[in-house]
């Protein structure tokens, strides 16, 4: 049960750091807001999300 405190409280730590560092951060950095980097934005994270479940289900198919 300590383990998945544990990861949960890691897991809220840096998020509240990501949180500090975009709302503090982001705004020194100067890009351009064009209709690209929004789509790039936006649809990014669910990318990534799909292909680390993609590949864990490639090697999880693998072991089987």
């Amino acid at each position: 049960m300590s383990d998945q405190i544990w990861f949960i409280l890691k897991v809220l730590i840096v998020s509240a750091v990501l949180s500090t560092l975009i709302k503090y951060g982001g705004s020194s950095l100067s890009l351009a807001s064009t209709p690209t980097l929004v789509l790039i934005v936006v649809f990014l994270p669910s990318l990534i999300v799909a292909i680390a479940l993609w590949w864990r289900l490639y090697f999880y198919r693998q072991i089987d």
